[in-house]
């Protein structure tokens, strides 16, 4: 199983651009990752890349996302549900850009996740319940 530790190299890899502001982040907190700040860092930097046009490695990192949801410790998984894929929708939602844009490049289990939250927010479920 991907444990949390996993979880910044395998998305570093698959987004490398992303390595600048994940070094930032380390310097703030003095070492420690704060992981579900880096995932809005990460999802505010996807934005920026989607709106420049630079979206090249969205689809290496919905191989990692997918990657994360299948062997990731039930940890991994709410991180990256709740920590980046929720915070790709609402940051790309708060500013204008729609988030379903990112959908396509997810996998089967990544894009469960994308509408059990979908079903939260519109009200259609109680949880963030991933039914597969």
């Amino acid at each position: 199983m991907i444990q949390q530790h996993e979880v910044m190299p395998l998305l570093l890899q698959a987004c490398p651009s992303f390595a600048p502001l994940w070094e930032a982040h380390l310097r703030e907190y003095e070492g420690e990752v704060l992981f579900y700040i880096v995932m809005g860092e990460l999802a505010h930097h996807l934005l920026e890349l989607q709106q420049s046009g630079e979206a090249a490695c969205f689809a290496a990192l919905g191989v990692a996302i997918e990657r994360l949801h299948v062997e990731g410790d039930a940890w991994v998984q709410e991180l990256v549900t709740i920590g980046l894929l929720e915070g790709i929708q609402n940051v790309w939602g708060n500013t204008g850009v729609d988030p379903a844009q990112f959908e396509p490049y997810l996998g089967p289990e990544s894009q469960r996740a994308w509408h059990a939250l979908n079903a939260f927010w519109s009200g259609q479920a109680v949880t963030v319940a991933v039914e597969g």
